[in-house]
């Protein structure tokens, strides 16, 4: 079973999903947010659902999103990138700027989502980069971090 995200959430399909994952469906989570920012406020992510499965079933769910090392390097793969060519550009540092991190990935933190500036002391992790929004991330910042690399 693949859990993600979405607003038709009902609780007829919360039970069904944990039925089936109590009779043996694998639990499959696209990413672990917690939440999504709108342009009003947040709105519970894919994290959010799965943690209430995994709360009813006592089965910790397998993410193949950020930061999950298997979508990354099929992504830098994909791609034809080497490890050393790849930017991780995104806008949460627990999914997005940790992943790219633990990839050895350039990272570019935009602080347009869910992360704010202040935010960055509680993290013993940082981005390379830190831009408000990706209109101001500049092609020389990215040139700069290859050159020093």
């Amino acid at each position: 079973m693949v859990v993600g995200e979405g607003r038709t959430l009902t609780f007829e399909m919360v039970e069904t999903s944990v039925q089936m994952i109590v009779a043996g469906a694998k639990l499959i989570a696209t990413n672990p947010d917690a939440n999504c920012p709108t342009i009003d406020s947040l709105r519970p992510g894919c994290g959010a659902i799965v943690a209430m499965l995994e709360k009813a079933t006592g089965i910790q769910a397998f993410s193949v999103g950020k930061p999950s090392p298997v979508m990354m390097r099929t992504a830098r793969a994909e791609l034809g990138l080497r490890t050393g060519e790849t930017t991780m550009i995104g806008d949460t540092m627990e999914t997005d700027i940790l992943g790219g991190v633990q990839m050895g990935y350039r990272t570019v933190l935009v602080l347009s989502g869910g992360t704010r500036r202040a935010d960055l002391v509680r993290y013993a992790y940082r981005p390379d980069i830190v831009v408000e929004s990706l209109a101001d991330l500049r092609i020389e910042d990215l040139l700069r971090l290859e050159l020093a690399a």
